[in-house]
């Protein structure tokens, strides 16, 4: 196999937020394989304003990145992308997905909040190779909401029908076969079983199809449906790879450290995870458990004044005493 052209490229999806899209990119340039990697970063445009000031502010930071990255080496190449009209998160992603894969059969994904460890790129380089002609593989993930460091039958790895996408990477014949962007709940639901239904929530634990109400509904419900759809899973490290810094002012996530906090909130390993190949890939029935555990509540952990917050919560809509 040809290493050199096997590289995956990146594709890093921005809006706003420019510390937040300055602290991951200054950590994908710090990863090994940075400067044999092609990154594409798509800007979304502003919705006002006051939001086009901002991604004005970003885009010229992207710029002074670039001239970084050109004049030292410090990636393959960089392109710059910038939507000339707000399209919004999810078509930013769908089309900067498409772009990507119209010219290479791999990719790799981040959005602007996920700081990678040094060994990420090589994670997932590693997986694409090994596992592209496995068709049940679908997804590499870069994050696990659990932490196991003793590994799991050997390995630092895992697979799971769960796909994370805080930095995950796939294969153009996989994704082009199987994603469907799904218009409404009625859609996406009548590609599964009531059985499927039941295992993708993990039994209610893990509400994801709750976001097939959203308009747009997220890319993310339904990359995870079709994976369950077509019996796919994940190969997933046991100890995290990135750091997702945006849980706390994200789009999809909003909360106040005063009143609670998630318990897979992690720092990056900044040690290599060896992939090896597995004949027989299978879901660990203890790692399932472990999960459905883990994702609780979504994994919140409450602070005292956020127990006294929530019993007041629940009090009023008539859900506690």
């Amino acid at each position: 196999m040809n290493r050199e052209k096997e590289i995956a490229p990146v594709a890093m999806f921005v809006y706003n937020r420019t510390a937040n899209a300055r602290r991951t990119l200054e950590a994908l340039l710090r990863n090994t394989l940075a400067p044999r990697t092609d990154l594409y970063v798509f800007s979304d445009g502003g919705r006002d304003e006051k939001s086009w000031k901002q991604v004005n502010a970003l885009r010229r930071m992207l710029k002074e990145e670039q001239e970084k990255v050109q004049n030292h080496g410090l990636l393959r190449s960089m392109t710059i992308v910038e939507r000339e009209r707000n399209i919004y998160l999810e078509e930013n992603i769908l089309q900067g997905i498409a772009q990507v894969m119209r010219d290479n059969d791999r990719i790799v994904v981040l959005e602007d909040d996920i700081v990678t460890g040094p060994y990420f790129l090589e994670w997932m380089n590693q997986g694409l190779d090994l596992y592209e002609d496995n068709p049940r593989v679908m997804h590499i993930s870069g994050f696990t909401h659990l932490d196991l460091p003793g590994g799991v039958e050997g390995n630092g790895f895992y697979f799971t029908p769960h796909m994370g996408g805080w930095g995950w990477a796939t294969w153009r014949d996989k994704w082009q076969a199987h994603f469907r962007h799904f218009e409404s709940r009625e859609q996406a639901l009548a590609t599964l079983t009531p059985q499927q239904i039941k295992e993708i929530e993990y039994d209610g634990e893990f509400p994801c199809l709750k976001f097939l109400d959203a308009n747009p509904i997220p890319w993310d419900v339904c990359w995870e449906i079709a994976i369950k759809r077509v019996g796919g899973l994940c190969l997933t490290p046991c100890r995290t790879l990135v750091k997702n810094i945006g849980l706390y002012n994200g789009t999809h996530f909003f909360s106040s450290r005063l009143i609670q906090r998630f318990s897979f909130d992690r720092p990056a390993v900044t040690t290599p995870i060896r992939v090896v190949p597995v004949e027989n890939v299978q879901p660990t029935l203890w790692v399932e458990k472990d999960f459905k555990q883990a994702v609780h509540h979504w994994g919140i952990v409450y602070t005292p004044l956020g127990k006294i917050i929530r019993r007041a919560y629940l009090f009023i809509k008539g859900k506690g005493k």
